[in-house]
């Protein structure tokens, strides 16, 4: 076969077979489109793609690397003789020292926020290192009601990208059933929503402003759920094979920020519908006025509580009216 004069023709060849179309997209974590568009010249491809694309072909590595040398003679990687390899689907290793370390030095009382805060940081870095737009939360199980059953989920903390806050600890509402987060802690299962338009993306019924797609994934310890880890991005098709199986080694991680007790085996999971998060807000709006009541109820009854202690309470106050709201949105 004649050498093609440009990456962009070689490229175009290789892809005439959609099996081979879809693999290559895939591994790049981009959709099928997008490498149509870099054939036709009207999408440029970045760097950390290009890498991708030379270990996606290996078989085409040396003709490919140099037609790209022709229109990318900059690129740090062109001049090196070194091979490379792409490791965004893992944490790295580093990584997991860092966060070992931390589990094993922070007192309890200060472990959920601590190596929260350092994951979620990671993670976020890692899933959306060019800043599309990109929203991770934890959401947790709401401790059991009197009838032993957990009736919703809440949002714990998060780390975000524009459009989003870098830090969502401000943002909690309630989940339930109508909830992407309520069916994976419900089924115990990952779900990813590439578009949120799509037919199948009906039930996620808290989709956000910006939010365009959305996975969760179960958060789990010995065949029991604390909660979900739910990722929310800013572009359609951007949660492609390689970003899920990261995600969902950091929901594997996040086991460690919660407590035995806080895992919930999966007959006690019993969701409730909770409303719109519009209908919550003149509700959360009130929490620190009735943690400062409850303190202040107890410290009269000579019975005063910490502060973690007040906020569980008032946790559960608001799930109980929110949970007697009607649902309509």
């Amino acid at each position: 076969m004649q050498t093609p004069l440009m990456w962009r023709e070689l490229l175009g060849k290789i892809i005439d077979d959609p099996q081979e179309r879809q693999r290559i997209a895939d591994e790049l974590g981009i959709s099928p489109f997008t490498i149509n568009r870099w054939i036709h010249g009207t999408s440029i491809p970045r760097e950390q793609n290009l890498r991708r694309l030379l270990s996606a072909l290996p078989e085409h590595r040396d003709v490919l690397l140099e037609l790209l040398a022709i229109d990318f003679p900059t690129l740090s990687f062109m001049a090196s003789e070194e091979p490379f390899t792409e490791t965004t689907d893992e944490i790295p290793p580093v990584f997991y020292g860092r966060a070992l370390n931390a589990y094993t030095t922070t007192p309890s009382a200060q472990r959920f926020w601590t190596m929260s805060s350092l994951i979620l940081q990671q993670a976020i870095e890692q899933l959306d290192p060019n800043e599309v737009g990109m929203a991770i939360t934890i959401v947790q199980c709401m401790s059991p009601a009197e009838d032993g059953k957990v009736h919703s989920l809440r949002v714990s903390t998060g780390s975000g990208t524009p459009p989003w806050s870098a830090s969502l600890d401000q943002h909690a509402i309630f989940l339930g059933a109508e909830s992407l987060a309520g069916r994976v802690v419900s089924d115990c299962r990952s779900i990813v929503i590439q578009n949120r338009h799509e037919q199948g993306a009906a039930f996620a019924a808290h989709w956000l402003e910006f939010e365009e797609s959305a996975a969760a994934y179960p958060i789990m310890r010995a065949g029991s759920i604390a909660g979900s880890l739910v990722i929310s991005c800013r572009q359609r098709e951007y949660l492609l094979p390689f970003r899920c199986k990261l995600m969902q080694s950091y929901a594997q991680l996040l086991s460690l920020v919660f407590e035995p007790h806080e895992f919930y085996p999966s007959e006690r999971i019993d969701l409730r519908v909770m409303p719109f998060y519009r209908m919550q807000a003149s509700y959360l709006s009130t929490f620190r006025q009735r943690v400062s009541a409850i303190m202040i109820d107890h410290a009269r009854q000579k019975q005063p509580l910490t502060m973690l202690e007040a906020e569980q309470r008032a946790w559960k106050q608001l799930e109980e009216e929110l949970i007697r709201l009607p649902t309509h949105q």
